[in-house]
């Protein structure tokens, strides 16, 4: 339902220039001259005040685009100061190395001559770009470093720079640190702007590479008809359309598209406001949302508020009898209906009309346990979250009865227990743990320790890219289990089974890691799938509305705000 930006691997990104190239109808140094261009000209947009620049360019394509950089900054009256390497690049860059020394000198790529030069309005990381697959070494990873604030300058640096495709190191099929650990570091590159080419890569979005890449603007160097469309044999567009396999569905990126269908935007306003879709409660469909034992009622009553928010005609809240006085309270619209045990649940499911459930936010392990059998043989719409997943991770026989309508909607803890050999790939290499062992000394325990941590360092320095990222998890954990798989985060990843997947990536509203976010946003994907979209275009839209009620609420969110700030969504949307 949502239309998002098509998102390209580093592999796609390579076919696509290397099908545009054998076409005939682009060269590699025409497409290196718009990239190099497209940077310069949002630099300029950003200092339009002439000013002192240093553009670091690596050995490869990257560093050919630096070369071009600096030649249109040059030409716009800024003093460049270029540092390079003495390697033989490949043809298009060594063509763009040569313009520029036409026209001034490169100084050897060196963190001393980085550190002597005078200080820069600007400086540009052209060093490498996607083609990376390992930690960066010597010199230049001292360069790195140093600009990364290894000098206690990291906020000069960070104002200041500006990466070509990403930070130099970033992997940017992961948004991981090849040879570093997967969490923030001292001295990770962070630029203030990242101007990439095209489409975002999966980096850009996922784990660092969101603040290290700072702003990031996507520039069209003219491969549009080969990234929208089907190849032929020779490498030109047919009329094909290609469609797009993995989509951002935040941010949004003003990227030209022909895919994309502006009708359908005030179509999806239009169908999410109600104006469209049927002018009968049950046209809107009916949830279900399964509540726990008594004094475990608030994540389910969240839920079921959201869902009504979301706009399912009819919401219902089932706890066991003995909790259901504890739900008298508001929304009068709630519906509430005692369920004890899966013959009463079976029983309220022959009405087909409930046509969407969640279970999991408070309702206890072991009565999700109980009533999912139940759940699962009727085929509906049904959201799992929370103590759902739990229960799905100790019992196999409730993995197999997953189909593709079922959300299942973990963070990283439960994503780690319900598909552990997934989740250790993601945090591979771990560091060691200093643990206590009473059967040994201290300095037994400390040589154990540093020889541990000796392996590790090893085992980060053999870190190759691309690595395996959170995108990938969830795609293989989606695969694997039949259903669709919303990897909660700041990087949410939606998978389905079919290898189709969408990132929202949000890192703008910390404040929504509260308690109880999780429950509501179970709750309006119920609520959509009770309306009728399917599993991954629930999990997709509910994702951007979590988000943009967390946007309408600011800095202070409880949980409780959020299914109160929709209305205010979707009064702004767009018809």
């Amino acid at each position: 339902m949502l239309q998002g930006s098509e998102i390209l691997t580093t592999a796609q990104m390579r076919a696509i220039e290397s099908a545009a190239m054998a076409s005939g109808r682009v060269t590699g140094a025409a497409l290196m001259e718009r990239a190099g261009a497209a940077v310069a000209g949002q630099i300029r947009l950003r200092w339009p005040k002439l000013g002192r620049a240093v553009v670091l360019c690596g050995p490869g394509n990257n560093g050919g685009d630096g070369y071009v950089i600096a030649r249109h900054l040059q030409r716009a009256g800024w003093q460049l100061r270029v540092l390079g390497m003495d390697n033989a690049p490949g043809p298009d860059a060594a063509r763009m190395k040569a313009e520029w020394l036409a026209l001034g000198s490169i100084l050897p790529l060196t963190e001393d001559n980085l550190r002597a030069g005078p200080g820069a309005d600007v400086y540009v990381d052209a060093i490498f770009g996607t083609g990376l697959t390992r930690a960066p070494e010597g010199e230049i990873a001292a360069i790195l470093a140093h600009l990364g604030g290894s000098g206690g300058d990291w906020a000069f640096f960070r104002e200041r720079l500006v990466a070509v495709d990403c930070p130099s190191g970033l992997c940017l099929d992961s948004g991981a640190f090849p040879g570093r650990p997967r969490r923030s570091g001292d001295h990770d590159l962070r630029a203030r702007l990242t101007v990439a080419f095209e489409s975002p890569k999966p980096g850009h979005l996922l784990e660092r590479g969101p603040e290290c890449c700072g702003e990031l603007v996507i520039a069209d160097i003219g491969l549009g008809p080969w990234r929208v469309r089907n190849l032929n044999e020779d490498g030109t567009p047919s009329r094909g359309i290609r469609y797009a396999t993995i989509q951002a569905i935040w941010p949004d990126f003003a990227i030209a598209d022909s895919r994309r269908d502006p009708i359908m935007d005030g179509k999806r306003a239009r169908w999410l406001r109600k104006q469209d879709g049927g002018d009968h409660k049950f046209s809107h469909g009916h949830a279900l949302i399964l509540a726990g034992g008594v004094a475990r009622g608030g994540a389910a009553r969240l839920s079921a508020r959201a869902a009504l928010r979301a706009g399912a005609g009819l919401v219902t809240l089932a706890p066991p009898a003995e909790a259901l006085p504890e739900h008298a309270g508001p929304p009068d619209a709630l519906m509430r209906w005692a369920i004890d045990d899966p013959a009463e649940l079976r029983d309220m499911l022959e009405d087909r009309r409930i046509n969407a459930l969640c279970i999991g936010p408070g309702c206890g392990i072991e009565r999700a346990a109980a009533l999912l059998p139940a759940i699962l043989a009727t085929k509906r719409g049904v959201v799992l979250d929370a103590d759902a997943l739990t229960a799905l991770s100790t019992d196999p026989d409730l993995m197999a009865l997953l189909h593709e309508d079922c959300v299942l909607t973990p963070h990283a803890g439960e994503f780690a227990r319900v598909f552990p050999d997934l989740a250790a790939r993601l945090e591979h290499p771990r560091p060691p743990e200093l643990t206590r062992d009473a059967a040994a000394t201290d300095w037994t325990r400390m040589g154990r320790h540093l020889m541990e941590t000796e392996a590790y360092h090893e085992e980060l320095a053999q870190m190759r890219g691309p690595l395996y990222s959170r995108l990938d998890a969830a795609r293989d954990a989606a695969k694997r289990c039949g259903a669709l798989v919303l990897l909660k985060g700041p990087d949410t990843v939606i998978a389905a089974p079919n290898g189709q997947a969408r990132i929202h990536s949000a890192f703008d509203i910390p404040w929504l890691a509260t308690a109880g976010a999780g429950d509501v946003l179970a709750g309006i994907i119920a609520g959509l799938l009770a309306r009728g979209l399917p599993a991954l275009d629930a999990a997709g839209t509910g994702a951007w509305l979590h988000a943009q009620a967390a946007r309408q609420v600011g800095p202070g969110l409880i949980a409780d705000d959020l299914p109160e700030a929709l209305p205010a969504v979707l009064r702004g949307l767009q018809a």
